[in-house]
């Protein structure tokens, strides 16, 4: 029973211990992770794995274990951004893949990337016929970014000579049937406002509305969550 217990403390213990320590390093999301911070992770987690199943390793182990990893991802994270010479070595670089709208074949072998997946990657971003595409470039974290040819690009309002419009962000009003007060707030509105505007949406009461958000140029626009959707 005091081995179970030993090892559940030290899971939490290691719990909270990684949690700082990913805090402290300001590790990338999941989606713009490197293939050397995927390896890091992998070996910090063997290295966890190892000390709580030892029955010899305790806390005080565990507790090195991360320091010390921590303190070589720190100095290695500190080199790339001192000397960029050596991003290239540990994170990888960015590569093109379509030029002027021209596989580039060489590179592709090299990325090991096969025609399946380029055609899978710029399906991802809207692009469904690689004559489309005038620039594809893979990123290091192996995402597709992608410069569609002009006359496949959507115009803007500077193409069509139009003046300049204020963006507006919108702002979350209702989530899940609740209030969210402190946007309420934000946005200089009550809740006396909503309720009355709510009404005009036909909705009975917050509690039925899953999402509301509003601006100031569409005012507000709310979803029941079973497909109705409404908007002043």
């Amino acid at each position: 029973m005091n081995t179970y217990l030993t090892m559940i403390l030290e899971i939490v213990y290691g719990f909270f211990a990684l949690f700082i320590l990913a805090k402290v390093l300001g590790k990338t999301q999941i989606s713009q992770i490197t293939a050397f911070d995927f390896i890091s992770a992998l070996v910090l987690g063997e290295l966890i794995g190892n000390a709580l199943f030892d029955k010899k390793a305790g806390i005080l182990d565990i507790t090195i274990v991360i320091v010390a990893w921590g303190i070589l991802m720190y100095v290695t994270e500190w080199v790339t951004q001192r000397y960029r010479r050596t991003r290239s070595a540990l994170e990888g670089y960015p590569s093109i893949v379509i030029r002027n709208g021209e596989l580039n074949r060489e590179q592709m072998k090299k990325d090991k990337l096969d025609m399946s997946q380029l055609q899978h990657l710029l399906r991802s971003k809207g692009v469904f016929s690689i004559e489309d595409c005038a620039y594809a470039i893979l990123e290091t974290d192996g995402s597709l970014s992608v410069l569609k040819k002009s006359n496949q690009a959507a115009p803007t309002r500077e193409d069509l000579n139009l003046p300049q419009k204020q963006v507006l962000l919108p702002i979350s009003l209702i989530n899940d049937g609740e209030i969210m007060h402190e946007n309420l707030k934000k946005a200089n509105l009550t809740e006396d406002w909503l309720k009355q505007e709510i009404k005009k949406l036909d909705f009975n009461s917050i509690e039925d509305i899953f999402h509301a958000e509003w601006t100031p140029e569409r005012k507000l626009f709310a979803q029941s969550g079973k497909g109705n959707m409404n908007f002043i």
